[in-house]
């Protein structure tokens, strides 16, 4: 009967350690500094805007997709993604990436882009209406 105690308690102290242990390796930090970014080493999801202005790359053979984007601060990234450009990429506000900055470049492992949407401008009107 203890048997089944010692070894019930033995698998559940198994179990939190592989937890605590997977929750330290997951965490992935939000950062819109591109300095901060430079400097680090961890998984971060880096928030900008794309650079209009240098246009973006497509490498239709290797399935590469590259673009600029600039933080709050003016500092540019280079920000290359395995895959293809998502369907609203150039109608976006702002550009959130996932990854790691490696070798003067960001290497995205996922690409989330942000639209103006729709109802800002029905909710600016109403409001202008209201107070005409």
């Amino acid at each position: 009967m203890k048997n089944k105690y010692i070894i019930g308690g033995f698998i559940i102290v198994i179990f939190m350690s592989i937890m605590g242990y997977l929750l330290t390796q997951t965490s992935v930090a939000y950062e819109n500094n591109f300095e901060m970014i430079k400097s680090s080493n961890k998984t971060i999801k880096a928030t900008g805007a794309w650079v209009k202005e240098k246009k973006y790359n497509i490498d239709m053979e290797k399935n590469i997709f590259s673009f600029y984007m600039v933080d709050d601060r003016g500092t540019e990234l280079k920000v290359i993604y395995k895959g293809t450009i998502p369907n609203n990429f150039e109608s976006s506000t702002s550009v959130v990436v996932t990854g790691k900055y490696r070798d003067g470049l960001f290497l995205a492992s996922d690409i989330l882009t942000k639209c103006p949407s729709k109802y800002e401008e029905t909710y600016e009107q109403s409001t202008q209406s209201r107070t005409s």
